[in-house]
């Protein structure tokens, strides 16, 4: 039956190896889902017809026994009312609804084992649907995971960058360090070389001033004082 082309492809493929090929193995499944539900929708309506059918079929093959019952009964009424000629058309009447029934067994025969087929091909799909909404849960929970691990393998890139960067300012703050020690010594050894020359000034000019009182005295000679 080719009611069931779409998802006999599902179930009785290797799901993993279709999903694979999914971009969005959750979209995917969930499109699966919908055919499969889908297809359960139509089995089941073709199921319950067929059924009927079934039921129809017996109820015709039991109102023919009922008939031939029936007809076997008068045929005997008919003889122990001394009536011979009565019986004969009771029991022609009766053969032919034998006749009939036969094909009325047959009829229902294969109506009763369509029905059984369909109810065994409905009771396989609502359990492989069961069994794929089980599969879907997994499935939805690994990719919540790999999504979530993909997010952290991109900030554990950007962790590796970000310690790539402080190497190199720790690189520049060396340098920094460095050319900082050099302006201090020499700072520091300009300012030895100043304050040097300063000592060796004041070393050398006592004497070289003279004294308020001198400096007076010299003062009033010249005013002839």
């Amino acid at each position: 039956m080719g009611i069931l082309s779409r998802f006999s492809d599902i179930i009785e493929a290797n799901i993993n190896a279709l999903l694979e090929k999914a971009e969005d193995p959750v979209k995917m499944i969930n499109k699966y889902l919908i055919d499969a539900r889908q297809d359960l929708a139509e089995v089941k309506k073709e199921t319950t017809e067929v059924m009927a059918e079934e039921t129809k079929a017996l109820r015709k093959v039991n109102e023919n026994k009922a008939e031939i019952a029936r007809y076997a009964e008068l045929a005997k009424r008919a003889l122990v009312a001394g009536n011979e000629g009565d019986a004969k058309v009771f029991i022609a009447k009766k053969q032919s609804l034998e006749t009939a029934g036969a094909a009325l067994e047959t009829a229902y025969a294969a109506a009763h084992e369509n029905a059984i087929k369909m109810k065994q091909l409905y009771d396989k799909l609502a359990s492989d649907i069961a069994q794929l909404e089980a599969r879907k849960a997994g499935i939805e929970a690994k990719v919540s995971i790999a999504k979530t691990q993909q997010k952290v393998n991109s900030y554990s890139n950007k962790g590796e960058k970000f310690d790539e960067v402080m190497g190199k300012i720790a690189d520049m703050e060396d340098k920094a360090n460095k050319m900082l020690d050099v302006a201090n010594a020499t700072a520091e050894l300009n300012a030895t070389a100043v304050d040097e020359a300063i000592a060796l000034e004041d070393k050398y000019k006592a004497g070289l001033t003279a004294s308020v009182d001198d400096e007076l005295a010299k003062l009033k000679a010249e005013l002839g004082l």
